[in-house]
């Protein structure tokens, strides 16, 4: 590394204590010098457990972006924050990431691209699950061409009964929406990504409240609170590409079903196809029977040795950091981004209208 980075955190609630600050935390050539939040409490917490010496508390993030010496910042708020934080902080000279999903509109989401454009700063998008390990194993071959061209795919975020009852996860008008937005968009991400498909067409969606209103529910975090509920508990879509490929995407943090996965896709193509169901498995037809491989990810290779391997936030905030050093591009890009964030706009004014929504004019 060429310097050490001082990062300011804006937002210090449970994604960045369980994922951005301990990752952080790990490497070497970072400074986490400045913790924003609006309770006070939380930011003093963060600094105590993650930050430097010198490390200042906030709880206005335009203060906290008059401090010159910071690098880089990291937006962790809800969703309809983002556009609004991550905009200012590149215009105040700093690298950021953002948080999934890349901002609550489409239209927010451009204006961050056209800020990180015009400042000459990076902005990255919080997509973490491009980072497992059988993520990384299967975009490898997709880049090989070992499925071919990819037709046919499926994104899955299915819960049975995990509703996040906490913060504002069910308050549409901060986040823009329920798990469609919240988990949904890591499946869709994911699955763009392996197709290296950034074209949209055409999409249908479907969203539903039929869950959401009973009272005293079984629930991973306790019994939600209906009168609070006010995003969908379930959503569907069909998206159709530009050059004909079509992708199927379900989500839900409540649905009667026992076919439950999250950040995970099913992928078709003209050579071979893939799924991350049970574990990472490749199949296909070679000398005219069929095949069925699963991939080993494990690190060991010896009796007690469990090998080593790093966890996906770990290696996002790896890549993160490196990019900046380096000057690469990073591994989630704000035009990917962006795209995801266009479908998902879309598949809820489909779900509203009952109509076809057609992309074609944003790409």
């Amino acid at each position: 590394m060429s310097k050490v980075y001082r990062i300011g955190i804006v937002g210090c609630g449970g994604i960045a204590n369980g994922k951005h600050l301990p990752s952080l935390s790990k490497l070497e050539h970072v400074e986490l010098v400045a913790f924003c939040d609006i309770v006070p409490e939380r930011a003093e917490e963060a600094k105590e457990k993650y930050g430097s010496a010198e490390a200042e508390v906030y709880t206005d993030y335009q203060e906290l972006l008059k401090d010159e010496s910071i690098d880089i910042v990291h937006v962790l708020t809800p969703n309809i924050s983002h556009a609004e934080i991550s905009i200012a902080a590149l215009e105040a000279g700093k690298h950021v990431m953002c948080e999934k999903p890349m901002a609550k509109t489409s239209a927010e989401a451009q204006s961050m691209l056209e800020a990180a454009e015009r400042t000459g700063k990076k902005l990255t998008i919080g997509y973490n699950n491009r980072f497992r390990e059988d993520s990384l194993y299967l975009k490898q071959m997709c880049e090989a061409g070992e499925l071919g061209s990819i037709y046919f795919a499926k994104a899955h975020a299915i819960r049975r009964r995990a509703v996040p009852t906490w913060g504002v996860f069910l308050d549409e008008e901060k986040q823009g929406g329920g798990p469609l937005i919240d988990i949904g968009t890591h499946a869709l991400d994911l699955t763009l990504w392996m197709m290296d498909n950034y074209k949209p067409k055409v999409v249908l969606g479907t969203t539903y409240h039929e869950l959401s209103q009973k009272e005293n529910a079984a629930n991973a975090w306790g019994p939600w609170d209906p009168k609070k509920f006010s995003v969908e508990d379930s959503a569907f879509g069909m998206i159709v590409m530009e050059n004909g490929a079509t992708i199927m995407l379900e989500s839900s943090w409540a649905l009667n079903s026992l076919d439950v996965d999250e950040a995970k896709c099913s992928l078709s193509g003209t050579e071979a196809g893939a799924d991350m169901k049970n574990g990472l498995r490749i199949n296909g037809e070679k000398f005219s029977r069929l095949y069925t491989n699963e991939i080993s990810l494990s690190a060991d290779g010896v009796a007690f040795y469990d090998g080593k391997s790093e966890s996906a936030p770990d290696v996002e905030m790896r890549k993160w950091i490196e990019a900046i050093d380096k000057d690469l591009e990073p591994v989630v890009t704000p035009k990917q981004a962006l795209v995801v964030s266009q479908i998902l706009e879309a598949l809820y004014e489909s779900a509203r209208t009952g109509k076809a929504v057609y992309l074609n004019e944003q790409n």
